[in-house]
């Protein structure tokens, strides 16, 4: 049972741009700072409404939706399915059966493990569709919070009906509430990490250095670290909730599974234990968040075209930023890998545990704490020997690409390649140690090489090439399964797959030069606004006078898109 450990795909909300400043040294390349602009207008984060954020990711650790409701799925789907050797009628776990174990579907037969990939490329379409239709739009005035409290209630109402999933003529239906509760559970983190940024840029601490920036008691890069550093303390300790909650949740639900092992409906009495602890805890964000609204919708725009419309924009720059939309394009096939390869080995893993929620309880233990052990201390190393973040990414990337590698393996013997009970052990300390990493190091690549002020519109295509991808492996594996009738034939595309986009990012990711290419297209693109506008007016001194008085009135900030970005004169203070 892989925890998807989030926020593997952020949209960011649409804050004001901010500004560019270049720092000129002998001895020291051109560099340039970006800075957040921070309103005053938005009510500074309360400690009680802080706390309510990190609990709701306490809560949101996706246990039920993302582990405890495939599992249940897929034993009903097996118990309700025939060994196709034996035939119609058939149990695929009585003596004799042949491993396999297929259910009717359309006009034949498919595979229970085919039908569990379908399910889950299916539920990556949608959330691919939701999040590129209606992303964008949770943006703007009040829409998003009602969206993650719509999002949120959907799933915890579909691990809630999971309660009726008692019977193996039941596996339709949960199939049905397992693709509900993921996509929403999905939805939930990608809105939930939409609140982030203005969170942070809002807090008492990171309103006394903005002040500090506009009296002149702190430089630009003085501000610009300090605010990262904010954010980085707030992210670590939303991270560090999710994985507490994450242990919390499972140790808490031996409760029920020790006790109740003989009771044929305490799998689902685990889902429902499940699913209340995160209203808890989650509950108080929606009582606490204080409104913060983002920009009214452009004139002439519409909630469900917008989206589309940035995404075409962005990809119309990729000769501008070829580092850029290299990593965009290796992560497509690396999301693709990674996620594909865990939902495989999480059916492996449940055929060989003969879908126990106790045993996939014990393995997520040891997979939370690793997590929590492993965030922290990659943090720590990161931050002692100065180490990049591409060369963090690749130790991450190594041990994707050996996943997959020791999977296949499987398909010459059954010695290793997930045959036996150590190596799902052995699978789940490894995941929680080198890959929990991967999720925040893959943001921060990205980060570096999206242009400052056009946040939306590059991690919106980030979060499309994680999505968008997983709805593609899972598809070849099922395929791959259904012609041999061998899960571990899935595993040689997965290595390859993951192989090739890590190469890709090893050799042809050059993080120094993207992010230069970065700032200067940004620049560019406003200095092009700037014409472009004049020119519309007829007259370029006439529009800059113009923009120079509106931009005061901003506290230095020029409109653009939707959005306002800040400039600083040759002292570093606001135009």
């Amino acid at each position: 049972m892989s925890k998807t450990v989030a926020p593997e795909i952020p949209i960011p909300t649409h804050e004001d741009a901010g500004y560019v400043k270049r720092m000129n040294s002998d001895s020291l390349p051109q560099e340039e700072v970006a800075v957040a602009r921070i309103s005053k207008n938005e009510p500074v984060v309360t400690r009680r409404e802080l706390w309510s954020y990190y609990l709701y990711y306490n809560g949101d650790n996706g246990v039920g939706p993302n582990g405890y409701s495939m599992t249940l799925f897929q034993s009903l789907a097996t118990a309700a399915g025939f060994d196709p050797v034996r035939g119609p009628g058939s149990s695929c776990l009585g003596d004799g059966s042949s491993g396999r174990c297929v259910l009717p579907w359309g006009k034949g037969t498919k595979a229970v493990s085919s039908i569990v990939l379908v399910a889950n490329g299916t539920s990556f379409a949608i959330m691919t569709l939701i999040f590129t239709t209606i992303g964008s739009a949770a943006d703007y005035g009040t829409f998003g919070r009602w969206l993650l409290l719509v999002i949120t209630c959907i799933c915890w109402a579909a691990q809630f009906a999971s309660m009726s999933l008692t019977v193996p003529s039941r596996w339709g239906a949960a199939m049905a509430l397992y693709m509900v509760g993921f996509i929403s559970y999905g939805a939930t983190l990608v809105f939930y990490a939409a609140l982030f940024p203005r969170l942070a840029r809002n807090t008492p601490h990171a309103r006394e250095l903005r002040e500090k920036l506009d009296s002149g008691e702190v430089s630009a890069e003085e501000y610009e670290v300090e605010e990262s550093m904010e954010k980085n303390r707030i992210s670590n300790i939303s991270t560090m909730h999710s994985n507490i909650g994450y242990i919390v949740t499972l140790a808490l639900n031996l409760s029920l599974l020790l006790p109740l092992a003989d009771n044929l409906k305490v799998n689902n009495y685990v889902i429902v234990l499940t699913n209340g602890y995160w209203v808890l805890t989650g509950i108080w964000w929606f009582i606490f968040q204080q409104p913060r609204p983002g920009p009214p919708l452009p004139k002439g725009e519409s909630y469900l075209t917008i989206g589309w419309k940035q995404i075409w924009l962005a990809f119309k720059q990729y000769k501008k930023l070829p580092y850029t939309f290299i990593y965009l394009f290796a992560f497509f096939l690396l999301a693709d890998g990674l996620n594909t390869t865990g939902t495989l080995i999480s059916i492996c893993q449940n055929d060989r545990f003969e879908f126990s929620f106790l045993y996939n309880t014990y393995l997520g233990l040891s997979q939370a704490v690793t997590s929590t052990i492993s965030t922290l201390g990659f943090w720590y190393i990161q931050k002692y020997w100065k180490i990049s973040t591409k060369k963090m990414f690749v130790v991450t990337n190594v041990v994707t690409v050996l996943i997959p590698l020791w999977g296949m393996i499987g398909i010459w013997t059954t010695k290793f390649g997930f045959h036996n009970v150590w190596e799902f052990w052995a699978y789940n300390v490894v995941f929680g140690l080198f890959q929990a990493p991967y999720y925040a190091f893959s943001q921060t690549m990205m980060a570096e090489l999206t242009p400052p002020g056009y946040d939306n519109m590059f991690f919106g295509l980030f979060g499309l090439s994680n999505r968008a991808s997983s709805m593609i492996g899972p598809n070849v594996i099922q395929a791959i399964i259904d012609r041999s009738g061998d899960n571990w034939k899935g595993f040689p595309f997965l290595f390859a797959l993951c192989a090739l986009a890590s190469a890709t990012i090893w050799f042809g990711v050059d993080v120094t030069k993207g992010r230069r290419d970065a700032v200067k297209w940004a620049e560019e693109n406003r200095e092009g606004w700037d014409v472009r506008k004049s020119k519309s007016v007829g007259g370029v001194e006439g529009e800059r006078d113009s923009v120079d008085s509106s931009s005061k009135d901003l506290h230095g900030g020029i409109p653009w898109g939707g959005q306002t970005i800040l400039c600083l004169n040759e002292h570093g203070t606001l135009l």
